[in-house]
């Protein structure tokens, strides 16, 4: 398999596991605080992390590498959990899933800002076209959705296509799982505090679904969809590998369907199939 296929299919598997992250989300809010379920699952992730690094004796990063891991962490460690989780208190989990669609331009924009990457014309117009069938859509659901569940979700986006992108770039020196496990590392300390002091007072009235769903946040969400997706964007190219995500949006509301028996609309189908034909175009000019 060579580089470029290989990429891709990091890619998807990391997209797969990651499809499973907002229904999980909604289901762990029902019992569990945002705050506490952000710091948990980021806690949790970060001691597997440690207990990796250690096992396979990775040597420290350097010091320039510090601030990347910072902006990784801050990212897709704090600030993706924490604002989905706070948007999934307003809107569905079916609803919050096509936001998702606007990830993959996030993530281009980010791969030129801090990647160096420089895809081709026809590749933004691909993209933006996927970005505004999403925008649009959200838009004419405002009204009767939730504004302030939007406005958390699109600011989730852009924070999560930053640690995406520099993760991605990052990667590329010291391997995925290596990145996520640092970003994970550096993270721990705050958020092993903020899990004690936000502990819920009683345990008696969390259900068993909110305890499966806070550890596949936790193992799946948190560690092990970055080691496929950081490997994806460093072998395949951060702005090509990253379209993948528009494939996000299908695997979701299907789990959303299935396993919480949200009701999918049809305009929610008809968008996530416009932003799945806009990657194809998108792929193909990505370089």
């Amino acid at each position: 398999m060579d580089k470029t296929t290989s990429g891709w299919f990091n890619g998807f598997l990391g997209v797969l596991i990651f499809s499973g992250s907002l229904p999980a989300t909604r289901v762990a809010v029902m019992d569990f605080s945002p705050v506490f379920l952000t710091v948990t699952r980021a806690a949790l992730a970060g001691l597997l992390g440690l207990a990796l690094l250690l096992a396979f004796r990775e040597k420290r990063p350097s010091r320039d590498d510090l601030i990347s891991l910072t902006i990784v962490a801050l990212g897709v460690v704090v600030g993706f959990p924490l604002l989905t989780a706070l948007a999934l208190e307003h809107v569905t989990s079916a609803h919050s899933i096509v936001f998702i669609g606007l990830l993959p331009l996030a993530t281009a924009i980010f791969g030129v800002l801090r990647g160096g990457e420089r895809p081709r014309l026809a590749f933004w117009l691909f993209s933006c076209l996927g970005s505004a069938l999403v925008a649009g859509f959200a838009l004419s659901r405002g009204l009767s959705a939730s504004p302030v569940g939007d406005a958390l979700m699109l600011a989730a986006i852009v924070v999560c296509g930053l640690g995406y992108a520099e993760g991605g770039k990052l990667s590329r020196r010291l391997g995925g799982w290596q990145v996520i496990c640092w970003a994970l590392v550096i993270s721990l300390p705050l958020m092993l505090v903020l899990a004690l002091i936000t502990f819920p007072p009683s345990l008696a009235g969390i259900s068993m679904p909110a305890w499966v769903s806070l550890g596949y946040v936790s193992l799946f969400s948190m560690l092990i969809g970055f080691v496929f997706w950081y490997r994806g964007l460093a072998q395949g190219g951060i702005a090509a590998v990253g379209q993948l995500q528009l494939l996000q949006p299908f695997f979701g509301l299907a789990l959303a369907a299935f396993l919480l028996h949200e009701q999918v609309s049809a305009a929610m189908v008809v968008v996530t199939l416009g932003v799945v034909l806009c990657v194809a175009g998108a792929k193909r000019f990505a370089k």
